[in-house]
């Protein structure tokens, strides 16, 4: 259903919307229900709903037929199928012979095939997804170009084996195609048929039939809404419909993506934007590119291409404009039908293997092979990367060691000659595809504006590509998106094309100005001979300035050969090492390091140094400097508080319902699944630990212990198997928990289990595929999968199993202009690093060390055969030493480390000693590879130890298999700062490193989720893998450094002073650093005496503005430019960065744990809008901060709900200056102002610096992940305006798994919707505060579990039990079940009424009560009426009645929500009968759905509606409920309780809603299977009474229609059933009480109470002997404050209300008043007793009514028919005189007049008040009078049984329409005061003379004019008159 909440977050408290948002989804009636949460899911949907229409449903595969003609338009040809011969075989896919031709089947059979001959692959427009098996004469084919077939055909069937074909109408008879349209071979023969590399035949490439390429096609299906926004200014940008080929794509395998910041779309671009090179101007060939367009002709050559076949699809939902999405045909016959036939694609090399064993190409190599001279690489000091491009490639032979050959440049050409294919889809005249010589041509401009440090990039080229064909057809593209299709092509324009002669010449020509970079071979017969001579300059060293070399071979006929060649060192050893895969560079690395390669490298440093060998120096250094060392870590004794903010706000889901019914859930348990990292381990259990969340769920007790928090964390190594065994055992075993199974960091380890050549025998290989992606946890129906990533795009792909709807992107970017994080807070991201790099006036975040780059170059050309990742490392390494020895006093050093990291080392080690507690800051120098981190570690670790440093700064190798490793000193440090007593303790995560003055060596091939404390300043990325980035792999390096900064100091000072020093060179510290900060540095203040989880505080991790002049300069970043304009949003959501301001989530020291309520201070104040945020549930952690800057006016107090550990401490800054400047220099102070300061290689650096044509950084364009790749290289860039959900639709749109995904598989299970219905993905920045967010969720899950699970009833005790007469209990004993008939007609009536909702209500005076009643109070207000009513919240019991918001599994058939039954199939009958009160016929109509026609009777199927069927009284049935259901409601049609399936515990029975007229379509919309009695439209207004008056009538007249019907067949009248139930649509839960007696006759009982089924006391009340005998039956109301002698009783014969059973045949002549609003049951009650029949109350027996808001009696609004009287109406005004100007109501007279004496009747019966003695006598009726004035109900009617009123004086006299049964002589028998009071109502004034000339009232009463009354209607809605007159 989608979201239909789109739009901004409401600003109402989190639960409060979450709770709305599940009720809505709940709610919801279709077969998939609205998802829950979708109030809080804000991103619009359109773009959903065109990606579902236009891409999963109309991508049926359907044959293209009507290719006949050339034309558009031309008609299929008719063709006539001849009759098969009698007898033979006529199965598609099987030949007349009966032998099974499909590929699938016979892949693996051996096919003898004759010289000459070629298996190929026919398709069958019957069997659409299959291939049939022909050999086809060779000769009868055509060749590469598409040339050369000779007509006509020769072919045998391979199935029988029978040979000769010579037509191939005949063979396709044979083989039993079917078609409908002349047999052609080029239509229908597709694809070559080859062998893989396991002998299975597959289908191989297409069969390029000549011309096939000029065919039009058409459709007309082309609407499609659009996805994204146009790219500049040429025309739209369409999508190719290309199905995927695994490796077809144009990324690169396995994280090859060439990490180049290679030119935007150089030589395409138009007049008004001007050629931007790689972000600069480029200074070589302004003309060429300007000149560009028409250098670049359009192509002419259009069937020689090799993918020039038909597409093997018709795609509908496409137009030219279209961005949406299909699933198309690829060229080279790849795609996706290979998974389903079991065919793999040999024409591509496996990523992985790429290399010189991967030159093994899909095309026939020609002439002798070309030979690798030896030594090659020696000579040219690079491995040459060798790129096939067009045509065919030569066999190479000799050293092949040494080159390395791509397939990549190949796989991009043939993409992108693939462009034009959309716009055909559509009828379009054939837009020719970009030629050849044209890619080869722009590939050689783009590679000359290459600048020699930059990197060819694959994405660039396709860019370029397509522009350059947009551009060239910008004419016919924009007519196609202005025109419709025309039946003929427009006119080409005739520019000339590029032909293959003068290809050379030009590419030559671009080549000449490049001095040497680009170098151009032209060959004569083949690219051998142009490899021989690149390989014969390569040796001569005449190619040492060349980067490319370009061989094109033009010879033949008309096609093109050519490869591209990367000679350049830098660029070849980036490409070479770019196309390892990530465990291929490992094994490389531990290769050179351990056969002792880079010994080299070390003597190499050595001969360097001036003094010798470096380890000379350290010694001598030692020696000197032995025993006058002093350690400058001296702890300080301040003892302040520090606090930091872990604020985070709540975290939203959205899911599809339809498996997953919230309400059948009881209790949420997790499992928290996290990579094998032991700190992310120990990091997450103390989340999970200190949230509080563990006791919030009720899964532990006060006080949790760390290993019970562990239970919920699963590392998943390979021990993880019996634990997630057992997890899965235990949701079996309790289906009534909800389980969370959150993934987090969700991006690592896709790769799939399923076996498969990437898989190797390692069992940790698909562990997560193995285990999340298991049978049991996809169908187990209470296990909810969560994924958590910062970097979800590999699990946004086409074959994703989340749908987009269940998608969370954290945080929600702006609620209704309310910040979700205080203002103090401002996040700092990957977009915040790059705008802070681009803001130019300071020095930059983000920087590269041109000094270590030039070195790494320098000795990468000296090298060779070492991998760059070991040369970068040495160099690094040493420049780390120098530095440290630099600065330790050996000067002379500094020349050989870079400025850069001497700044690192001069502040790592200055930083303690300007602290006076010691506190320093953090390095972190990321080592990917584990080996290299070794052998820096030992390294820097051996030169620290030489210079007496080891208690300056501690050195930290980490890795993820292993824990942290602290030496002693640093642990004592540690513990003191954060007054840890444990004598075991040990820091487990790096949070707990806050304040340590370290390097830490952060190795591993990725990270795992490590958050990295607040004191990091450094962030040295300088070393990670560059060459193979993906968006992934480089956004999470990069996230290690995101960061919150503290926005609370006071800014004038902040900019002044960090922006004093500009001076780059200038490395020490500066006076200025004194006031540089205005926050000191504090040691935590102990609350306890021992650690414990919650009590213990840790120092405050502010930033650390060290002292050098970088660190000063980048915080000015920060106070000039973004706390100057704190509004403004980052740069879309695409760089992964979230609002300003924010939580760390996984930045929280541990220590600062101490639980808030959020009731101390306001949650968060709107950076946008002023006023605060609503309060959030008190029972969310909040943490505070209290900070006091002297500098400010005033203190600032902020709090905000808290994301991850729950926890605060506090920091308060004192107000003593003293203390402040003494303590400003430390370096923890300052870091929560300044993110850390990152290193980064330069090719990285590049890459973000620049930007594409849509304004992202160049690295966004990159393959969103390794395991993914790209559908199409037709793909529009992403836009910078993107939100994260459309970010999230243009990855499902344009990537899908590689095999090794786990999610390749999943478009195969054949389902058109394959989302799983219980899979979120919440993704968010890196360390936003994620961990916080689904730790809160669940929390709030949990809730809202109880709360789904919980109702409030009412439970207010019985009233007026004090006026009960003491009857004597004898006459019933206490254990009977069932009431006595004889003893039970002995019992006296109860007419005062106990029921609590009446505590309002006039009393009802009997003879047998005592005279002196006591006041009863005064009368509530009528607002407060419901306001002040007491309830209790109640779990519900399995046997409880739900409302709409229920669906559980059971209830779907019920609800009419089955799959099976058609919804909202239902019929209307009409039903009348005559009733002489009325004195016209009522005619009433019935909605009976299909389901239940079987209750009624009709004079045939589908014909008029005779009767409901009612069983026989003697009927025994346990599964059948005998008594129909009547429930009258209003206005609650979604909260009413209707859902009758649990109570009546699945049984039998009739469930009849009755309502108005006006609410028939609502009430039918929400219970489709409810059968509705839908009262005439004059009921429209009335009351309850007109409700309950028209059931029991048409009941009885159904009784009479079906006592008729049975006598026919036998039965007697008196033995069909005559009961009916009237329930309230608020009836809940049902109890029973037991009573245990200690003796037959003993006062002594005990009893106890039970909840139970409707079924289990319908089927006791029923069974009651002699039940015919009483007319009305009840229950007890039921209240926690029933007392014993309530139940003693199991009987009493009293009051029966809100459910009711009623014997329709005794109580024939008792009727409803009709006119009642309300008391009406009272009035039945007393109608019913006084004719003398009997009500029985089962008090053993109670009934829950639940409190609903809306809806029932509430529902009549009483307002002024004056449309602009905006005053309120008081009930005083509800009467008035006759033909009076009062202003008239509108609203029914009966309600005024009932109301109006609820609240005034003291004005007509002023001696009655407070009067109990002398009550009103009512007569035939009973009105409330209001809780003052007690009335005396009797009857007329004559032998009624009534009360003895001889002995009593009423106060006066009530006659409410009285009939002719009331006579003058009937009220002369009544003794009434002096002075009482009479009151008359009649429906005219005509009536109401005449009532008083009948019953001579003058007698007896004096009346005055103005004692005539009418209720305030307008004469045409019948006011009622009355009388009042006083008694003479």
């Amino acid at each position: 259903m989608g979201n239909s909440y789109a739009g901004q977050l409401k600003s109402t408290r989190f639960e409060e919307v979450l709770h709305n948002s599940i009720e809505a989804s709940l709610r919801s009636n279709t077969l998939v229900p609205r998802p829950i949460f979708s109030q809080l899911y804000l991103e619009a949907e359109q773009q959903l709903s065109s990606l579902e229409g236009g891409s999963r449903v109309d991508n049926e595969e359907e044959e293209e037929e009507g290719e006949g003609g050339l034309e558009p338009s031309s008609p299929p040809n008719a063709y006539q199928l001849p009759p098969p011969p009698e007898g033979c075989c006529t199965t598609d896919g099987f030949c007349q012979a009966g032998k099974d031709l499909r590929l699938v089947s016979i892949s693996n059979e051996p096919i003898e095939v004759p010289a000459g001959f070629l298996l190929v692959g026919a398709k069958s427009p019957s069997l659409p997804d299959h291939l049939l098996v022909c050999a086809v004469d060779k000769r009868f084919l055509p060749d590469d170009n598409g040339h050369n077939a000779l007509l006509g055909f020769s072919g045998n069937c391979v199935g029988c084996g029978k040979k000769g074909f010579c037509y191939f109408t005949e063979f396709s008879n044979h083989i039993n195609l079917k078609l409908t349209t002349q047999p052609k071979k080029q239509k229908h023969l597709k694809y070559y048929l080859v062998r893989n590399a396991q002998g299975a035949l597959t289908k191989g490439p297409l069969i390029c039939w000549k011309g096939s390429e000029f065919r039009s096609r058409q459709n007309s299906n082309t609407n499609s809404a659009s996805l994204f926004p146009l790219l500049e200014s040429s025309g739209s940008l369409t999508a190719f419909p290309g199905e995927p080929a695994p490796g077809m794509n144009s990324g690169v395998p396995v994280g090859a993506q060439l990490a180049g910041t290679a030119s935007d779309h150089p030589s395409v671009t138009t007049a008004t934007s001007p050629a931007v090179f790689n972000g600069k101007d480029s200074p070589k060939h302004p003309q060429l590119a300007k000149n560009s367009l028409s250098v670049l002709p359009r192509p002419s050559a259009l069937g020689i291409l090799p993918n020039s076949g038909p597409p093997k699809k018709r795609h509908k939902g496409w137009s030219p404009e279209s961005k949406s999405t299909t699933d198309g045909g690829f060229p080279q016959g790849a795609g996706n039908r290979a998974k389903h036939e079991g065919t793999s694609m040999p024409c591509v090399p496996q990523p992985g293997l790429v290399g010189p064993a991967s030159a093994t190409f899909p095309l026939v190599a020609s002439g002798e092979p070309v030979s690798v001279p030896d030594n090659l690489l020696k000579i040219c000091k690079a491995k040459p990367v060798i790129f096939k491009g067009h045509g065919n490639f030569p066999y190479l032979c000799g050293n092949l060691n040494d080159v390395v050959i791509s397939p990549l440049l190949y796989t991009c050409y043939q993409n992108s000659q693939s462009l034009s294919r959309a716009y055909e889809q559509h009828g379009a005249s054939t837009m020719q595809p970009i030629s050849e010589e044209t890619q080869l041509l722009l590939t050689v401009y783009y590679l000359v504006q290459l600048a020699a440090d930059q990197v060819p990039l694959m994405e660039d080229l396709e860019q370029i590509f397509l522009r350059s064909w947009r551009e060239s057809h910008l004419t016919e593209i924009r007519q196609y998106q202005q025109a419709p299709p025309q039946p003929f092509p427009p006119a080409t324009s005739a520019t000339a094309p590029v032909t293959s002669a003068q290809l050379p010449w030009l590419a030559g020509l671009a080549a000449s100005s490049c001095n040497d970079s680009v170098h151009v071979i032209e060959c004569a017969y083949s690219l051998a001979e142009g490899l021989s001579e690149m390989f014969r300059l390569l040796i001569e060293g005449k190619l040492s300035k060349t980067n490319y070399v370009v061989i094109i071979c033009a010879c033949r006929n008309a096609a093109i050969d050519s490869c591209i060649a990367v000679t350049g060192k830098y660029q070849a050893r980036i490409l070479s090492e770019s196309l390892l895969s990530p465990a291929e560079y490992q094994r490389e690395v531990h290769y050179e390091l351990v056969t002792g390669k880079v010994d080299s490298l070390g003597a190499f440093f050595n001969s360097l140094c001036p003094e010798g060998d470096i380890d000379i120096l350290l010694d001598k250094f030692h020696q000197e400097n032995q025993g006058h060392v002093s350690s400058s870590l001296t702890a300080s004794s301040a003892k302040k508080t520090a606090v930091l903010d872990a604020s985070g706000a709540p975290v939203c889901t959205n899911s599809s319902t339809q498996n997953l019914d919230l309400g059948s859930f009881e209790k949420v348990d997790f499992l928290i699944c996290i990579p094998p990292s032991e700190v992310t381990y120990q990091q997450t259990v103390f989340h999970v630990w200190h949230s509080g969340v563990l006791q919030e769920l009720g899964l532990e007790k006060e006080p949790v212990t760390k290993q019970r928090a562990e239970q919920h964390v699963l590392k998943l190594d390979t021990e993880a198997q019996a634990r997630f065994k057992a997890f899965l055992q235990n949701s079996f075993q309790n289906p009534h928990t909800l389980f969370v199974l959150i993934h987090d960091h969700a991006h690592w380890d896709l790769v799939s289990a399923v076996p498969n050549i990437y898989s190797q025998s390692d069992p940790s290989v698909g562990l997560v595929d193995r285990l999340l992606n298991c049978r049991e946890v996809k169908e187990a129906p209470n296990i909810v999968t969560l994924h958590v990533t910062s970097f979800p795009y590999a699990l946004q792909t086409q074959h994703t199993l989340i749908s987009p709807y269940n998608e969370i992107h954290w945080p929600i970017a702006y609620s209704n202009g309310v910040d979700l994080y205080h203002e103090s807070k401002k996040y700092f991201g990957l977009s915040e690093f790059i705008d802070s790099t681009l803001s130019g006036h300071s020095l930059p975040l983000l920087r590269y060390d041109s000094s270590f780059e030039a070195m790494v170059t320098a000795l990468g050309k000296r090298f060779p055969r070492l991998h760059s990742a070991v040369i970068r490392t040495f160099v690094l390494v040493q420049h780390y030493a120098a530095a440290m020895m630099a600065v330790s006093g050996i000067p002379q050093m500094k020349n050989h480390t870079s400025v850069e990291t001497l700044e690192i080392t001069q502040n790592l080690l200055n930083s303690p000693k300007q602290c006076p507690c010691g506190h320093g800051l953090m390095v972190l120098l990321r080592v990917p590879c584990s080996p290299l981190a070794a052998v820096a570690y030992e390294r820097l670790a051996h030169v620290r130890a030489r210079l007496a440093l080891e208690e300056h700064f501690e050195i930290i190798l980490s890795h993820p298999s292993s824990g942290i490793t602290v030496g002693n000193h640093f642990v004592k440090q540690l513990k003191m700062w954060q007054k840890i007593e444990d004598a075991e303790w040990r820091p487990q995560t790096y949070l707990e490193l806050e304040g340590l003055p370290c390097i830490l060596i952060f190795s591993g091939m990725d990270p795992h989720g490590e958050s990295l404390p607040r004191s990091l300043r450094y962030c040295d990325l300088r070393l990670i893998n560059s060459s193979c980035l993906a968006r992934t792999s480089l956004e999470q390096e990069l996230g290690l450094a995101a960061y919150f900064v503290s926005n609370d100091v006071p800014l004038e000072k902040g900019a002044k002073n960090e922006a004093l020093e500009s001076d780059g060179e200038k490395l020490s510290s500066t006076d200025e650093d004194e006031e540089a900060g205005t926050e000191g540095c504090f040691e935590a203040g102990s609350t306890s005496e021992k650690r414990g989880p919650v009590k213990r505080e840790r120092s405050h991790s502010h930033d650390s503005a060290s002292s050098s002049l970088s660190s000063k300069a980048s915080g000015s970043v920060l106070y000039g430019e973004s706390l100057a304009q704190p509004s403004g949003p980052p740069q879309g959501e695409l760089s992964r960065s979230p609002p300003p301001g924010g939580p760390a989530e996984e930045g929280r020291p541990p220590g600062e744990i101490q639980r808030l309520r959020v009731s101390q201070g306001p949650m968060v104040i709107s950076r946008h809008s002023p006023g605060p945020a609503p309060q959030p549930d008190s029972s969310l952690r909040t943490s505070r901060r209290n900070l006091q800057v002297p500098a400010a006016p005033s203190s600032q107090l902020s709090s905000s709900s808290s994301s991850s550990s729950g926890s605060s401490s506090t920091c308060t800054v004192p107000a003593a200056n003293v203390l402040v400047l003494q303590a400003s220099q430390c370096s923890m102070a300052k870091a929560c102002r300044q993110p850390p300061i990152v290193f980064l290689p330069k090719l990285v650096y590049d890459m973000l610096m620049s930007t594409d044509s849509s304004g992202l950084p160049k690295s966004t364009s990159l393959l969103p992940s390794p395991s993914v790749m790209w559908t199409s290289s037709f793909r529009p860039l992403l836009s910078k305006m993107m939100t994260s959900t459309e970010q999230s639709l243009y990855y499902r749109q344009w990537t899908v798994p590689r095999p090794s995904h786990m999610d390749y598989g999943n478009r195969a299970e054949g389902r058109v919707d394959g989302f799983h219905p219980r899979r979120l993905l919440l993704s968010g920045p890196p360390q936003i505060g994620k961990t916080g967010a689904y730790l809160q969720f669940l929390s709030i899950l949990s809730r809202m579990l109880i709360r789904l699970t919980e109702v409030d009833v009412y439970d207010e005790e019985e009233i007026n039990t004090s006026l009960q007469e003491e009857s004597d209990w004898r006459y019933l004993q206490l254990t009977d079940p069932w009431p006595d008939l004889e003893l039970f007609q002995k019992m006296p009536f109860d007419y005062t009424i106990h029921d609590p909702k009446y505590e309002d209500a006039s009393l009802i005076c009997s003879h047998h009560q005592s005279i002196k009643i006591e006041d009863r109070g005064t009368s509530r207000k009528p607002e407060d009426l419901y306001v002040r009513r007491q309830t209790a919240r109640m779990r519900l019991s399995k046997y409880a009645a739900y409302n709409t918001y229920h669906h559980c599994e059971q209830c779907h058939q019920y609800m009419g929500i089955h799959p099976h039954y058609q919804l909202y199939e239902s019929t209307l009958h009409a039903f009348a009968f005559s009733y002489s009160m009325l004195g016209e016929e009522i005619q009433l109509h019935f909605i009976i759905p299909k389901s239940k026609e079987h209750h009624f009777v009709f004079s045939q199927p589908g014909g008029q509606l005779e009767s409901m069927r009612l069983p026989l009284v003697t009927d025994k049935s346990h599964e059948h409920i005998k008594s129909p259901t009547f429930t009258p409601t209003t206005g609650r049609h979604e909260h009413g309780l209707f859902n009758l399936y649990h109570a009546m515990d699945g049984a039998n029975h009739l469930h009849v809603l009755v309502v108005k007229e006006y609410e028939m379509a609502i009430y039918k919309k929400y219970w489709p299977n409810h059968i509705m009695l839908v009262l005439p439209s004059i009921f429209n207004s009335a009351g309850v009474g007109a409700a309950h008056f028209l059931i029991k009538e048409l009941c009885y007249h159904n009784l009479e229609l079906e006592r008729n019907r049975q006598e026919e067949l036998g039965v007697k009248p008196q033995d069909i059933w005559p009961f009916i139930v009237i329930s309230d649509d608020s009836c809940v839960m049902w109890n029973a009480s037991d009573v245990e007696c200690a003796g037959e006759r003993s006062r002594e009982f005990s009893w106890s109470e039970r909840n139970v089924s409707l079924k289990h006391i319908m089927q006791h009340i029923e069974a009651s002997p002699d039940i015919t005998h009483y007319a009305l039956i009840g229950m007890r109301k039921w209240s926690s404050k029933t007392r014993g002698r309530e139940v003693q009783e199991p009987f009493s014969r009293c009051h029966v209300h809100d459910f009711l059973i009623l014997n329709v045949d005794l109580t024939q002549n008792v009727q409803y008043n009709q006119n009642r609003f309300t008391c009406d049951d009272i009035d039945f009650n007393l109608r019913v007793h006084s004719a003398g029949l009997l009500l029985c109350r089962f008090n053993r027996f109670s009934v829950m009514k639940k409190q609903i808001a809306v809806g029932g009696h509430r529902s009549f609004h009483i307002t002024s028919k004056v449309s602009d009287s905006s005053v309120a109406i008081v009930p005083s005004q509800y009467i008035c005189a006759p033909d009076s100007k009062h202003t008239f109501l509108a609203a029914p007279a009966q309600l005024l007049l009932e109301k109006f004496l609820q609240y005034h009747s003291h004005r007509f019966f002023p001696l009655s008040l407070k009067n109990h003695g002398h009550p009103v006598l009512s007569v035939d009726c009973y009105l409330n009078l209001g809780p003052q004035i007690s009335v005396c109900y009797v009857s007329s009617r004559p032998h009624s049984l009534n009360i003895s009123c001889s002995d009593m004086t009423f106060s006066g006299l009530l006659l409410y329409l009285c009939d002719s049964f009331v006579g003058a002589s009937f009220l002369k028998q009544f003794h009434f005061l002096k002075g009482a009071t009479l009151c008359v109502i009649c429906q005219d004034r005509n009536s109401l003379r005449q009532t008083v000339a009948r019953l001579e009232l003058e007698d007896e009463w004096q009346f005055r004019l103005r004692d005539e009354f009418q209720t305030a209607n307008a004469k045409e809605d019948r006011p009622l008159f009355f009388l009042t007159g006083r008694h003479i």
